[in-house]
Formats: structure tokens, sequence, C-alpha cells
């Protein structure tokens, strides 16, 4: 028994040093302006820009090739400081304010298809075949795949309730 633990204690130290050496011996570095742009970003990587996370949104902006305004959870205010960080002009009053949208099933007309939850980027819907399908609001980023794929229209977006966890103090109205 001790042979065991100490076998798989000294493995585990040794695949971790080498991870450890891996890691740093491979490092890829971001370096110039997608650096610049990437803790700009929300970090949800919801695919909601068309771009492969928040990385290739930002690799992309670097290029380009994405207007500042292609994150929809970022909204104006992130829109407006990647234009700022580009140097392009941008219209902000085409950008509308969006509050944050969760998924919500409408039981009454799930048919249990399972195309929600098979496009479903964060596995936030769960369910099973012919069964009805439920959303973890924890895990919901609101980027509107699993609607767009719904025959029926039982899964739609809501606004996030306010809650004591959600609620957040409104920005002043400028003058």
């Amino acid at each position: 028994m001790l042979i065991a633990i100490a076998s798989f204690s000294s493995m585990g130290v040794v695949f971790g040093l080498v991870l450890g050496l891996a890691a740093r011996l491979f490092r890829v570095e971001t370096v110039g302006l997608e650096a610049e742009i990437m803790p700009l970003m929300p970090g949800t990587n919801c695919g909601q820009c068309g771009y492969p996370g928040c990385a290739g949104a930002a690799a992309a902006l670097a290029k380009g090739e994405a207007p500042p305004s292609c994150c929809p959870p970022g909204g104006q205010a992130l829109a407006l400081a990647l234009a700022e960080k580009l140097g392009v002009a941008l219209d902000a009053s085409a950008l509308g304010e969006q509050v944050p949208m969760i998924a919500v099933v409408r039981e009454d007309i799930c048919i249990g298809c399972t195309k929600c939850f098979k496009s479903c980027p964060t596995d936030a819907v769960m369910g099973a075949v012919k069964q009805v399908h439920a959303v973890i609001r924890e895990a919901c980023t609101g980027c509107a795949k699993c609607e767009n794929v719904c025959p029926t229209g039982a899964i739609v977006l809501d606004p996030v309730p306010v809650t004591l966890q959600t609620w957040v103090w409104p920005k002043p109205v400028a003058a």
C-alpha cells in the first residue's frame, strides 16, 4: 500500500516537473497590439463575435479584420475602448447598451430534440433526448446559439433578473 502511494506520488512530481519545464520552453508570447487588446476583452469566450474565443477576436482586431464593435457582451464601453486603442473612429450612437441576457427554456413547448445543448459552447443547457431541458444560469453566457437552433422556439433569452448578487450601482448620467 505504501509502495503504491510512494510510486504514484513520485510519478506525479516527475510529470509535474516535466509539464512545468515544457510550459516554460514552449511558451508562445503575444507581442504588440494583440497583447494590448487581450486584457480589454471580457474573457467569456462565448463566440458571439464569430471568432474562436476572446483571443481569436483580439487577433482579428489587431489585424484589422474585425470592427471594434464585434464583441456583444462587452457592449458600448468595450467598443469605445477598442476604437480608442486601435485609433479608429466609431459611431457610438449606433451601439445600444444591452443588458446581460440568459437563456430560459419554456417547458411547455420543449420537445427534447437535444439541438440546444449540442450547440451550447459552455455546456449550460442540460437534458436528455425527449426530456425537458434546463439551463444552468451560472454557466450561460447569453450567446443565443441555443435560441437560434431550437426548432420550436422553446429557448428564449431573458434579461438577467436583478438580485442581490447581480445588482450594480447605475452609472451617473453625464450632464
